[in-house]
């Protein structure tokens, strides 16, 4: 199988790479429209801002290329923001693939939210024998709101979108390479779509 892991000056790729080793799993890490056309599975990960990972997705032609992948894509923290509509961070357009809006945290939350909490309504095939309420490890001060693609739902004073999906596109918002055994558990549901 041929995995590939989109390159874009992420800052979390080494310990997504070390998580697929865990798992026995190997993947390339690249910026090359052809490999990741070819590729079998997509990981698209992200540690960032919106607008700046966007301008440079955009100056490379990777955002045509995500968009228009026909195999499975997974979208980890800021990649799965940047597949939705649009951010409130720097005010960016972004991928669009996901029909929903990414917005601030405000009110009296610590922000960001870093730490473990609960992902709940759960749903197939990313959290296939997940048990509901599990805990998976967060690290952002923007959320996907809830919408008809909404695949998992966090509460941290609202309720967002904790994991996205469409048609081939899935996306979670916490890091599953840092969510010990569930996040090794997402990993290889995501590897067996």
């Amino acid at each position: 199988m041929k995995l590939v892991i989109v390159k874009y000056n992420a800052g979390n790729i080494q310990s997504v790479l070390y998580a697929l080793e865990r798992i026995g799993m190997e993947a390339m890490v690249t910026d090359d429209h052809n490999e990741i056309q070819n590729a079998d599975k997509v990981i698209f990960p992200g540690v960032g801002e919106a607008s700046t990972v966007m301008n440079y997705l955009q100056e490379h032609g990777l955002d045509t290329v995500i968009k228009n992948l026909q195999q499975p894509v997974l979208g980890i923290c800021l990649g799965m923001q940047l597949m939705c509509k649009y951010s409130e961070e720097n005010d960016t357009d972004c991928l669009g693939i996901f029909d929903t809006s990414v917005k601030k945290f405000t009110g009296n939350l610590k922000i960001p939210q870093i730490g473990w909490n609960t992902v709940e309504n759960i749903s197939e095939p990313l959290f296939k024998e997940i048990t509901p309420a599990s805990y998976c490890y967060f690290v952002h001060s923007y959320y996907a709101e809830l919408c008809n693609e909404t695949a998992a739902v966090t509460d941290y004073g609202i309720k967002f979108s904790s994991a996205l999906q469409k048609n081939n596109f899935y996306g979670v918002q916490f890091h599953p390479e840092k969510s010990a055994g569930v996040g090794e558990k997402i990993l290889k549901n995501f590897i067996n779509i």
